[in-house]
């Protein structure tokens, strides 16, 4: 077998002396090519090089969901084709690594490997459904081009936490989970649509949804951890089906307070509930506008601000090994 690993070397949980135990693995079971990554960005066009060349059939992500999301935006550059293109195969090396973890990976590194190298022995993967995010025509994003998602994306709120997080990584600090949490504390304080919302959800055949203050769109379940406690906004969310998305209609004082302990207390069978919150399931296409621009997200990257985003959900759209 032929493969391209891509490794992310700011990988925050993976030290140099680890990526070279698994590199040295890898390569005693396939013809390998590691390429540790130089800039934002890169892990999508070595994917995309390795899409074209016709000469790949593995890419293995060694990262976090950042790593994770370029590869696979590289390896559908030009659509979906899983009988086509390479597989994907994940090594958790980031703080949360919710994709890998979805997929039933173990979240070490040097576990995920072994178990990686078992399904390639027994040639078990699976073909798994994707998000995908692009501008809406006739609003001012509609020149914004399409991004595949792998598990979440996240409008208004959430994704406001995301870009001050990253605004402290570029200070030097570390992504963790207590760095979120305080994070999320300091935007709630100074959010200003958290009482009026300006997001409407519009899709086929149902009246819309408006005045949102956050709209969180999720392709699997759980939405994320907290440590190694799952959290549950969507339960009922799949890499079978379409798009879930969980949306909120205030962030009052008592409003989070409540929607705080019911994600931490949320199962595979219940999560955030209430009248002010808006559930739907299994969407393949619907539109998230916004009143004023807002912050977007995708699978924890902050691309700025938005007017409109104009959501697909595409069902097996990746082979993956697992």
């Amino acid at each position: 077998m032929r493969a391209l690993l891509v490794v992310n070397p700011a990988a925050t949980t993976t030290s140099a002396r680890t990526r070279d135990v698994l590199i040295h693995a890898l390569a005693s079971e396939m013809k390998l090519e590691a390429v540790t990554t130089e800039y934002r960005g890169h892990g999508r066009d070595l994917a995309r090089r390795a899409a074209d060349s016709g000469e790949i059939d593995l890419v293995v992500a060694l990262g976090g969901d950042g790593t994770v999301n370029e590869v696979v935006n590289g390896l559908l550059h030009a659509g979906p084709d899983p009988e086509g293109l390479p597989k994907l195969a994940v090594v958790p090396g980031g703080s949360t690594n919710v994709f890998a973890r979805a997929l039933g990976l173990p979240n070490d590194a040097v576990e995920a490997t072994g178990a990686i190298l078992d399904a390639l022995a027994t040639r078990s993967e699976r073909t798994v459904g994707l998000g995908l995010a692009a501008g809406t025509p006739g609003t001012p994003d509609e020149g914004v081009p399409g991004r595949w998602f792998t598990f979440c994306a996240g409008y208004g709120f959430d994704a406001s936490v995301i870009g001050r997080v990253e605004q402290q990584r570029e200070l030097g600090k570390r992504s963790t989970h207590p760095l979120y949490v305080r994070q999320v504390v300091r935007q709630f304080l100074q959010y200003p649509h958290r009482h009026h919302g300006t997001i409407a959800l519009e899709r086929p055949g149902a009246d819309p949804v408006t005045d949102l203050v956050v709209a969180i769109v999720a392709n699997t379940s759980p939405w994320t951890y907290l440590g190694n406690r799952p959290i549950y906004v969507s339960p009922d969310a799949s890499f079978d089906t379409g798009l879930d998305l969980l949306g909120l209609s205030r962030l009052s004082t008592p409003a989070v307070a409540r929607y705080a302990t019911q994600l931490l207390r949320s199962t595979p069978e219940r999560g955030p509930h209430g009248k002010h919150a808006v559930t739907v399931h299994d969407m393949d296409d619907f539109t998230l506008n916004s009143k004023v621009p807002l912050p977007f997200q995708m699978d924890g990257d902050h691309l700025g601000l938005r007017t409109s985003v104009t959501f697909t959900g595409v069902r097996h759209a990746l082979r993956v090994i697992v």
